[in-house]
């Protein structure tokens, strides 16, 4: 086994497990249905990553039928043309020099079409699929934003309104709740970065990039509920 890459298979094998805590934590629950969710997708993710990491064999071919001939288009109209420098006068020489070199430059961008098509193709795929965990990380956090530890300190009928969310957990069950809501973060995060393991590619990592730091950031807002829940323990305990 490598300790230098990530195995997709420990990383949906981890969200199964989480799965399975938050359904006997918290059964019924929309967490639940959110983390079975992210299975989903993280099942799709080990395969997508790993389509994405294998060469595109049709795509290949095909690009260098094409690349073979326009390069043997190339040659055979430079090959066709007949200057006499003697009969010809300079401008039309000039002229035809920098036809040539259009042709070139047209050429040569072609071919670094075509060259970088499945690169592109695959950095495509990826990012339609980072969006895709951008947008559950979001997700997850919509449903710790309610969850106030305020309320354990000053007691829930201080600090409800009618419109207030109900809010029956314990502090150690919030906790729980929290803690589950950065883990699903953090295998967000780890999902994501199965891409740019895959696919090295520079727009690919500075999106994963992003979502990391998306992740970290959320997760940072989280623990800092903890930190006031066990704060506020502490203290009574002191």
């Amino acid at each position: 086994m490598s300790y230098r890459k990530l195995d997709p298979g420990q990383i949906v094998a981890t969200l199964h497990r989480l799965e399975q805590r938050i359904g006997e934590r918290f059964p019924g629950t929309s967490l639940l249905a959110v983390c079975r969710d992210l299975v989903a997708i993280s099942t799709k993710t080990e395969e997508r990553s790993q389509s994405i990491a294998k060469p595109n064999l049709a795509l290949r071919l095909a690009v260098a039928i094409a690349i073979i001939a326009g390069l043997s288009g190339l040659v055979a109209v430079a090959l066709s043309i007949n200057v006499q420098v003697g009969n010809s006068e300079i401008f039309t020489i000039l002229q035809g020099i920098d036809a040539a070199a259009n042709i070139v430059v047209l050429v040569g961008a072609a071919l670094f079409f075509l060259i970088t098509l499945e690169t592109r193709h695959k950095r495509s795929r990826s990012l339609r699929d980072l969006h895709t965990l951008r947008s559950i990380a979001h997700v997850i956090d919509m449903h710790q934003l309610t969850k106030d530890p305020s309320v354990l300190i000053a007691g829930a009928s201080a600090t409800s309104t009618e419109s207030s969310p109900e809010r029956t957990m314990t502090s150690f069950e919030l906790t729980r709740y929290l803690n589950y809501c950065s883990e699903m973060l953090s295998l967000t995060n780890k999902l994501a970065a199965l891409y740019a393991q895959h696919l090295p590619d520079p727009v690919v990592i500075e999106a994963v990039n992003d979502i990391e730091d998306l992740t970290s950031n959320l997760s940072s807002k989280i623990w800092q509920k903890i930190t006031i829940i066990d704060t506020a323990k502490s203290q009574r305990t002191a």
